[in-house]
């Protein structure tokens, strides 16, 4: 255990547990999952009021769960300022952005453009905190993953890239706050991460709901049980456990290996859709899941010196 508690004290680098590898894939598989119940949602309820309406699901259930557990929240003003930070540019923004730029380029565009979350956030790391400096491991993971990701959707789509300018821009936008989240979230991880992402999604929910009765007046809609399911499905999946089991890998491994999640996403939304959609494996997907493994494994095999 003393070697184990060596790599958590503060300023050290963080070296990634078991526990922290199997909280990382299963990361992988729920988000990935989220895009099969994000297309049974949008069929009947609109982009914004979908992600209103998972944030709000997410901070409901968390806030219950806090209350019943007898959980305090932070009374420190510094660390709601960095929740409401998360909660907006962290969370509202980024989904804005993502549901934006796919109406301009095509989604395998923009799984490899999302790749990019893990080189922002371990690049801004470096500078940004002593805990997170660039290692061999870790690049050997954006190198191996980058490519496994390209391999999984196929050289076809980066034939698109340059072609909507605004539209990449926007998923790269997307890729930086998704980084900035992590990194600030890695200041909270003295905090429980039920704690921290309920504050997190609070924030999140009074701006976004509020842009939802604006926008698209959901009380107008005729949604469908099963898009309404989805929503409530995607607030407590994706949303609540997920960020919570995001927090917790950031606050045990740091944040630059929480972001390695971006490339099980697209390899577990493949896995997702041949066991719910039928859909048939190619042997790419084989060649991008070893190289993404591969990468995986080297923030752990290639030690940041002491």
């Amino acid at each position: 255990m003393a070697a184990r508690d060596a790599v958590r004290l503060p300023g050290a680098q963080a070296l990634p547990s078991r526990r922290d590898y199997l909280l990382l894939l299963s990361l992988g598989a729920i988000w990935g999952g989220s895009f099969f119940l994000i297309k049974l949602a949008i069929a009947t309820v609109p982009p914004v009021t979908v992600a209103a309406g998972r944030i709000l699901v997410g901070a409901l259930l968390l806030g219950a769960v806090l209350a019943l557990r007898g959980m305090r929240l932070p009374q420190d003003r510094a660390v709601w300022a960095r929740l409401a930070l998360m909660g907006t540019v962290g969370t509202v923004l980024p989904f804005a952005l993502i549901n934006w730029g796919e109406t301009h380029i095509d989604s395998g565009l923009a799984a490899i453009l999302m790749s990019a979350v893990p080189l922002l956030t371990i690049v801004l790391g470096h500078f940004l905190r002593s805990d997170e400096k660039i290692t061999g491991g870790k690049a050997i993971a954006l190198v191996l993953g980058g490519a496994g990701v390209v391999v999984l959707v196929g050289p076809d789509a980066l034939r698109g890239l340059g072609a909507d300018l605004l539209g990449q821009l926007a998923v790269l936008g997307a890729c930086a706050c998704y980084a900035v989240n992590s990194l600030t979230a890695r200041g909270l991880a003295r905090h429980p991460a039920e704690v921290v992402t309920f504050g997190m999604l609070a924030a999140a929910a009074v701006a976004a709901v509020p842009l939802s009765l604006l926008i698209d007046r959901p009380w107008q809609l005729d949604i469908s049980s099963l898009s309404l399911l989805a929503v409530l499905a995607l607030g407590v999946l994706p949303t609540a456990l997920g960020y919570i089991i995001a927090f917790r890998i950031i606050a045990g491994a740091g944040a630059g290996f929480a972001s390695f999640n971006n490339y099980l996403v697209p390899v577990f939304g493949v896995l997702w859709g041949m066991a719910l959609l039928g859909e048939e494996l190619e042997p790419r997907a084989l060649l991008a899941l070893l190289l993404i493994f591969a990468g995986l494994a080297g923030p752990r095999l290639i030690r940041p010196r002491s």
